[in-house]
Order: C-alpha cells, then sequence, then structure tokens
C-alpha cells in the first residue's frame, strides 16, 4: 500500500500556516528571539515562540475566552483544521456520511509530551485557591481528547509520547494503521507548547544556548526551545483517489529504534540513530544515494551533533546528500518537531529547494557539513530524522512519487498469545526490585520505575525471554512523582538550577527507555498515553507488529503511580484516588 500525504497543517515560530512558513524559510528568516508570551523570568534564553497570544487563538477558533484550554491544545486544533482543508476534508460532508450509515474511519493520532503542563503550572503556586478544573486537561491524552472534540469526526483517538520523536513517531503509527486496515484516513502530527516546566527542566540539564542555536556548528552550545504544531492527512493512493485529491507527497519508509544508552544523551556510535535510518532506507529498497536531502534532528547540543553526525556518516559514508537541521529557523519543539519538520520537507520538495542551517560557519572536528541552502534543486526522496530522549529514534522517508516499497510481511499465521503475566499493586512488592538492580541504584529509582522494571523483568524472566524485540508502553500520567517535585521546586525556589534529575525522569517514555537500557533491547519503542485506553493502544500497536511478521515477541506494560497530593486533589473535585503503583507486565509472541 502506497501512504499518500494529501494535507499538511502548521503553525510555528516561522509562521502561522505553510505559506508564512514557506516564505520564512526561502528567506532565511529565523523565528527565534526574546520570549513574549511564556511567563519566565529566564529571558536571556532565546526561543522559538509562536506569534499568537492564547486569546488570539481562541478567537481565531471561535472558542470563549473564558473557557480553560491548554495552549498545547490550541495550536493543535488549528495546525489540524488547516490540514483538513488542505486534503479537502470537509467536517460537514464526514458528519453526513456517519448519518447515512457510510461512515469513514478517521483516526486522530496526536504526539505531544507536555500535554497540559502549561495550564498546571499556572495554578501549582497556589493549589488551596486554584480551580481545579486543570486537572481535566493535564494529561497529553486529554489534550488530545480535547482537540478530537472541537472537530467530532475522529472514530478513534489516540497520544503517542516519545519525548522528541513522539510527532514522528505518530505519523508512523499512522501509516501502520492503514496498512493494517483499521483506518481509512488518518491525522497524525504533533503539539508543544512553551513551559516553564519545559524551559527549567532543559536548563538544569546545562543544554540551552544563550544565543541562537547552530547547530553542527563547531561553536555550538545547546538548542534553543521552541513550540508549534504540525499535522499531516494520510490516506492510502487509492482513497486520494477516490475522494479526487492529489497527493502531495508520500511517506514511503520509516523506522524506529532505541539507542538503549542513556536517559537524556545520544551513544558516541550513534547505534539507535543508525538503525532507525537503516530501516527506513530498507523498507524503501532505496539507497543511501538516493537520498538528496537529509532534514537532520541537528538540537545544536554538542552531544546530539556528534553522535548524530557519526550515525549519518556510517549510513551514507561518501554518498552524503545535502543536510541541514531547521531547528535553527524554529527552535526545537520537542514533540512537535518531527511532524513540524516533515511539513517543511513536503515543502522544500514541492518548491526545489533545501533549507539553510542558519548560524553554521564553524566545521566540527569529524562533523558532518551542513548547506546553507540550495535553491533549484530536483527533491525526489528526504530522509527527516527526530531523536527523543532514552535514545527513542525515528527516522521517515518522504517521496516526490510512490516506490516500490517492501512488502508487508504475511505475518505470523498464527494465534497471539500472552507467554507470561505480572501485575504488582502494592508498595511493599517493590522491594523484590532488589532482584534485578543494586541497592545504590535502587535507591535512586522512584515508585514507577521501580514498578515498571521489576513487573517488566520478572514477565521476561517468567517467559524465558532475556530481551525482546520490542517494548510497548502504556501509562497515563507518566512519571508523576517526579514531574510533582519538578513542579514544587519552581514553587519552592523559583528559576534556579533545578535538579536535572527530575526532568530527566519526568516525560512518559522514560519508563520504556530505560527497561530498554536494562534489557540493551534496540528494537521498536513507543509509549501511550491515553488514560483508560493506554493499554488497550499498546495491546493494538502490539499485536499489529506480531502480525506483520516484524518481531516475534514484544514485551508490553501499562504503568502509573500516584501521589498523596495528587489523590487530595482529585478528591476535591469528587473523584476517586488512584492506586499508589500499578504496574502490569506481558509477554506476547505469535506462535511458539
Amino acid at each position: 500500500m502506497n501512504i499518500a500525504i494529501t494535507g499538511e497543517g502548521i503553525i510555528s515560530a516561522i509562521g502561522l500556516n505553510k505559506q508564512e512558513v514557506l516564505q520564512s524559510l526561502l528567506e532565511k528568516r529565523s523565528g527565534i528571539g526574546e520570549m513574549k508570551f511564556l511567563q519566565s523570568t529566564h529571558h536571556e534564553l532565546p526561543v522559538g515562540e509562536v506569534g499568537l497570544s492564547n486569546e488570539q487563538m481562541k478567537g481565531i477558533l471561535g472558542i470563549p475566552v473564558s473557557q480553560m484550554m491548554s495552549r498545547t491544545a490550541l495550536m493543535g486544533i488549528i495546525a489540524i483544521q488547516q490540514a483538513l482543508e488542505d486534503a479537502d476534508i470537509k467536517i460537514a460532508d464526514i458528519l453526513e456520511r456517519k448519518k447515512n450509515g457510510s461512515p469513514l474511519r478517521i483516526v486522530l493520532i496526536s504526539g505531544t509530551t507536555v500535554g497540559g503542563m502549561d495550564l498546571t503550572e499556572l495554578r501549582f503556586d497556589d493549589l488551596d485557591k486554584a480551580d481545579l478544573e486543570f486537572l481535566k486537561h493535564h494529561d497529553s491524552g486529554s489534550c488530545t481528547n480535547f482537540m478530537a472534540d472541537y472537530f467530532g469526526i475522529f472514530t478513534e483517538v489516540t497520544t503517542l509520547s516519545t519525548a522528541c520523536s513522539s510527532a514522528a513517531n505518530a505519523i508512523m503509527f499512522g501509516a501502520r494503521l492503514l496498512k493494517a486496515g483499521i483506518a481509512d484516513i488518518v491525522v497524525a502530527g504533533g503539539t508543544e507548547a512553551l513551559t516553564r516546566f519545559h524551559l527549567n527542566g532543559f536548563n538544569s540539564l546545562m543544554i540551552l544556548d544563550h544565543h541562537r542555536c547552530r547547530p553542527f556548528d563547531n561553536t555550538r552550545e545547546g538548542l534553543n526551545l521552541g513550540e508549534g504544531a504540525a499535522f499531516v492527512v494520510l490516506e492510502s493512493q487509492e482513497m486520494a483517489t477516490r475522494r479526487g485529491v492529489v497527493p502531495h507527497a508520500y511517506l514511503t519508509g520509516y523506522g524506529n529504534a532505541c539507542d538503549a544508552f542513556h536517559q537524556t544523551a545520544s551513544s558516541n556510535d550513534g547505534e539507535g540513530a543508525v538503525l532507525s535510518m537503516e530501516l527506513a532506507l530498507e523498507m524503501t529498497h532505496l539507497t543511501p544515494k538516493d537520498i538528496q536531502y537529509v532534514n537532520a534532528h541537528g538540537t545544536g547540543t554538542p552531544n546530539n551533533d556528534e553522535s548524530e553526525s557519526v550515525a549519518l556518516q556510517r549510513v551514507f559514508g561518501e554518498n552524503m546528500p545535502l543536510v541541514s537541521s531547521t531547528k535553527s529557523f524554529t527552535g526545537h519543539t520537542t514533540s512537535a518537531s518531527g511532524s513540524i519538520e516533515t511539513v517543511i520537507c513536503i515543502l522544500a520538495m514541492q518548491h526545489n529547494f533545501v533549507p539553510a542551517n542558519l548560524g553554521w560557519s564553524c566545521q566540527m572536528a569529524n562533523g558532518i557539513t551542513p548547506t546553507l541552502g540550495v535553491e533549484n534543486i530536483h527533491l525526489e526522496h528526504i530522509l527527516c530524522n527526530s531523536f527523543g530522549f532514552g535514545g527513542n529514534d525515528t527516522s521517515l522517508v518522504i517521496s516526490a512519487h510512490p516506490v516500490e516499497a517492501t512488502p508487508e510481511r504475511e505475518g505470523c499465521g498464527k494465534e497471539i498469545k500472552v507467554l507470561s503475566h505480572v501485575e504488582i499493586t502494592s508498595e511493599a512488592e517493590l522491594e523484590n526490585i532488589r532482584k534485578y538492580v543494586k541497592p545504590l541504584e535502587a535507591r535512586r529509582l522512584g515508585k514507577i520505575m521501580k514498578g515498571s522494571l521489576l513487573a517488566s523483568l520478572e514477565v521476561l524472566a517468567q517467559a524465558g525471554i532475556e530481551k525482546p524485540d520490542a517494548i510497548i508502553t502504556g501509562t497515563t500520567y507518566g512519571c508523576l512523582e517526579n514531574s510533582e517535585r519538578l513542579l514544587e521546586q519552581l514553587r519552592e525556589e523559583g528559576e534556579v538550577m533545578l535538579k536535572p534529575t527530575y526532568f530527566m525522569q519526568s516525560t512518559h517514555n522514560t519508563i520504556g527507555s530505560n527497561i530498554a537500557i536494562k534489557t540493551h533491547c534496540h528494537g521498536y519503542n513507543a509509549t501511550y498515553t491515553q488514560g483508560m485506553q493506554s493499554l488497550k493502544w499498546a495491546m493494538r500497536d502490539a499485536e499489529i507488529l506480531l502480525q506483520s511478521g516484524k518481531v516475534k515477541t514484544v514485551l508490553v506494560g501499562c504503568h502509573d503511580e500516584s501521589t498523596p497530593l495528587f489523590n487530595s486533589l482529585l478528591k476535591r473535585i469528587g473523584l476517586a484516588a488512584e492506586p499508589a503503583i500499578h504496574s502490569i507486565a506481558m509477554v506476547l509472541s505469535c506462535g511458539e
């Protein structure tokens, strides 16, 4: 099946739509500058901010100013609306089809990490007096639900949260849903708002540049954070033909792998990045010579740019294509970066140019040499890289036309079995983690990390498997305890240098990546955060993988924790308390 991209929507620091973004790219105009809307004391840190206030976005969307809505959701709605219009998908027509008994299965897949954190952090300073309505917006899954509710056309909704590769993984999963016959049309991408939580978390890692970032430059000092949203409409070539729309590009290849090295740093040899790029190329039957341009992850941090350079050199060797990082335009939009850069790649292909790597002037030792921009160039195939915390690495191949891609395997042809199952429901059980980790390491782990590791390693031992082929995780709130501690630091100490540990272990995919590091698993790694449906989506992904024959064993888990503070807030709004710890792990296999 050829996956067509028939519509794109984007809002970012360099433009509120495709046309404005294109103009900024062609004029080599960066959107990184002094913050305007983010209420932070760190005005010395440049950011890539969307040029609209929340009130202005609500006005554009017809949402009452008084209605609580996260900035993450507002930007996402704008980008989705643009993508639907671009793909000639009319909401009224979709609703009419549903009424007539012939509905289209339209799925929304969003990638985000912060969710409604912008609302949470504003109210955390005085929780006694705060409007606790923010709790309904806090988690990433609810953010996606609010976006979907605005349109009323989506038959299913899910959220991927794998840090900076979230949006790329959303696009990849959308293609896999189409190929599995589960959806007719998929709207996939990501959205992420700037928050004090985010900014100070990255600042605690000492990887923010006080000047505009310079990816792959020898003088680089770090990244600039950005915000924004982008979504693409995916459908089969056959569906596009039936609808009478012309594809703008094709998603011809994709690959995800785990570096399994460190929670925030990339390995020196770029193993995860190499694997993701090789998987994407293998899927397309393309060789490195066939790629004309790589939109690099290129954050501007010393570690990423060095590691990605090594990975690119390993994959392309003497056939290095043109390379640039467009984060020099937008800032690092973290979870949204994969879809924002996918749209940029499509614009480059449509308008025959390669975006510049702004700010570059000094060659890195043993690094790649990025392009300062090229015009009047025909682009057939583009590789787009997105690498996230925990070594979650994803590469997408975007092509101007369909290619003879590797056909989906026939599958295992056998029943999918649960080889083993483990469930942890009490804090007392967590002491058993010492069976697998040293006491010093155990003391550094929070509840959810202990529970997820213990359940996962126990279930693998029961199945007689040392290392699974893939790790897929579900969670509603992720590492809630660490997020809460970072918020408490912000409240009590202000925006001074915070403890990096809390931020490093606050992302949703910390759970799955830590399991990968412990088991040395370089395979597929994904994290779903969709409330009570998180496990369902993790299971569905695992079943698609197994049925395709791509893997033989999958470690599936669903892990959540609560805190006394969180439960007290739930009680105030009339909701039941959550368990202190609840971890489920199982090993799925196709066949024996």
